[in-house]
């Protein structure tokens, strides 16, 4: 089956769910699959057309299905950091590559199938164009744009070649010695790495919020460098709580809270606590900052003794570093975030042996792609620490000794080195394809449970957002 028909099916798949969701009507159910069909006509006349017309097709479905656009701007977001991140990974493969005699064919942005490349014509030495699918194996790298815009790939000449061949050519992978094999596969971890610690040194310049700590900030931290007061941060809000009912968010920075017209600032945590503490089941306005935005929310806080409001707060203020210092500081933050991650993914590898399964901090592509876009909206600043943590995840992740992974092709290295003989190309063939279904299942598994909490989290939220309104309209009622 060739890659337009699946693609069609999945998509015609997709929109099949969303009318047995309810989220379309029958009829736009009825005219999605005909465009589809016609589209699918088409395919032969022009492969580049086809791709286009797909494009448009999704973008104009999503449109007239009344899809927000805030979920195009959050995609986007998504796609660029997430193709960015695995650019780096591979350019890091391709530049170690070039620079030990291996000769690359294809350098990629994105995933096939192919839109077209330039590559140096051997004779003429001037550039050439390549549009379409057409395989090249030529001794000068191909740079290509591809369709699918999920970071990149490198085509390495005797990547894929049996070490036992009799006579591989000298620019081939293969050919090469262990320790330069190990560098190549090793420097896209290296270079996600130096990626997270740069992108976490930038956002040091801009400013981001620590934990307020008077005796730290005396000792560590520069008057100089404090930019704006001390703020409330909100870290986590319960489940069907006051918060969640009036519409705060995680991020958001507590301004004042109103009751009875009669408001307090909050620059403290304990300003906040001795109003909630003061006020239960009374109607409160809260002001927030979300980003550059500022909201005022309303609503009834519970009658708890503790959680009358339903969140974690922390106290914080805004640090900038001077540059010289921000790389020092990102370098150190780099590090502690790279063992975080081992300890949780090792974890995380551990409770799916042990039949614990997966924890409820496990994000798939579509809990990171809410979360990059949250990160979004609270700014520059906080968009490239979560880059920098997601690089630094990739880096981790692809240093695993598990087949499939750059790391586990560095483990079938060591024990070639170890036994004193490669190991048979159909054995590790084998495992690396057993563990890529494996990892591809268990992303699958994520992503299905993460988008049904992320349904019911929506439901939830517009049941909330129904309810304010109603609560809202009553308490103008009682003013009047």
């Amino acid at each position: 089956m060739k890659k337009s028909q699946i693609l069609i099916i999945v998509i015609a798949i997709l929109v099949a769910a969303s009318h047995a969701l309810k989220l379309i009507e029958r009829k736009e159910f009825f005219i999605a699959l005909a465009v589809l069909a016609v589209i699918y006509g088409l395919r032969s006349i022009d492969r580049r057309f086809f791709g286009v017309a797909m494009i448009a097709f999704l973008i104009g479905f999503a449109y007239f299905s009344g899809i927000p656009m805030g979920f195009f701007v959050a995609l986007v977001t998504f796609l660029l950091v997430l193709g960015v991140l695995v650019y780096i990974h591979e350019a890091g493969h391709f530049i170690t590559a070039r620079r030990n005699g291996v000769t690359c064919h294809e350098f990629g942005f994105g995933f096939p199938p192919r839109i077209g490349g330039f590559v140096k014509d051997d004779e003429t030495g001037e550039k050439k164009w390549i549009w379409g699918t057409q395989e090249y194996y030529g001794n000068n790298t191909l740079f290509s744009l591809n369709w699918i815009p999920l970071g990149g790939f490198v085509r390495i000449k005797g990547e894929n070649a049996k070490p036992d061949q009799e006579h591989p050519d000298k620019d081939s992978f293969i050919a090469k010695s262990g320790w330069v094999r190990f560098k190549i596969l090793f420097a896209g971890v290296t270079m996600n790495f130096i990626l997270g610690w740069l992108l976490i040194s930038i956002a040091l310049m801009i400013g981001l919020p620590i934990a307020y700590d008077e005796q730290y900030i005396k000792e560590k931290i520069k008057p100089e460098w404090i930019i704006g007061e001390k703020q409330v941060l909100i870290n986590t809000i319960t489940p069907n709580s006051a918060a969640q009912k009036m519409g705060i968010e995680t991020g958001d920075a507590i301004k004042k809270i109103c009751t009875d017209s009669v408001c307090t600032e909050v620059t403290d945590v304990k300003d906040l606590v001795d109003v909630i503490n003061n006020n239960r089941t009374k109607a409160v306005t809260v002001g927030v900052m979300r980003g550059a935005q500022e909201l005022e929310l309303r609503g009834i806080l519970g009658n708890q003794e503790v959680g009358a409001l339903g969140v974690s707060m922390a106290q914080t203020v805004l640090v900038k570093y001077p540059p010289h210092l921000a790389f020092i500081e990102g370098f150190v933050r780099a590090i502690k975030l790279t063992l975080a991650i081992l300890i949780g993914i090792l974890g995380l590898f551990k409770g799916l042996v042990m039949g614990a399964g997966t924890s409820e901090g496990v994000a798939g592509p579509l809990g990171i792609a809410v979360l990059v876009n949250k990160m979004r909206e609270l700014g520059i600043a906080y968009l490239f620490q979560i880059s920098a943590i997601l690089s630094l995840n990739l880096a981790i992740f692809n240093a695993l000794p598990i087949p499939a992974l750059d790391g586990g092709r560095i483990l079938f290295l060591f024990i070639e080195k170890i036994k004193g003989s490669v190991v048979n190309p159909k054995v590790e063939g084998f495992f690396h394809t057993v563990f890529f279904t494996l990892l591809i299942l268990l992303m699958l598994f994520v992503t299905t449970k993460e988008g049904v909490e992320i349904f019911k989290k929506n439901k939830a939220k517009s049941d909330a957002q129904q309810e304010k309104q109603i609560t809202s309209d009553g308490l103008s009622e009682a003013t009047k």
